[in-house]
């Protein structure tokens, strides 16, 4: 049996009572995902709605964004498995051995 992750994103695109734009603190995924592809696992993303995760714009600013965002920003596979999230109804939770949960203000 491989070794599998599951991530935790978000489905929030703005702010409750702001009219700003939010979601994903971009890093909070690509730093765990380089570390966990490293070691081999087979990875997943789910959010509470499946689908698109929005990502947070202030993730992506050039002081924030370090290498591991700017790469994954620029791969197409990655961008593409983040506009298509599985929805938890999708998820049988016992096929993975760990389960993580991102970061980010959505």
């Amino acid at each position: 049996m491989s070794k599998r992750i599951l991530h935790v994103v978000t489905n929030v695109s703005r702010y409750k009572n702001v009219d700003e734009p939010t979601g994903l603190w971009l890093g909070e995924l690509t730093h765990a995902y380089d570390e966990f592809e490293k070691q081999g696992y087979v990875q997943d993303i789910v959010s509470p709605n499946g689908g698109k995760t929005p990502i947070e714009p202030k993730s992506l600013v050039p002081l924030v964004a370090d290498k591991s965002v700017k790469d994954r920003e620029k791969d197409q596979a990655f961008i593409t498995l983040l506009a298509n999230t599985f929805k938890p109804s999708d998820i049988n939770w016992e096929d993975y051995d760990v389960i993580y949960y991102t970061g980010g203000h959505g």
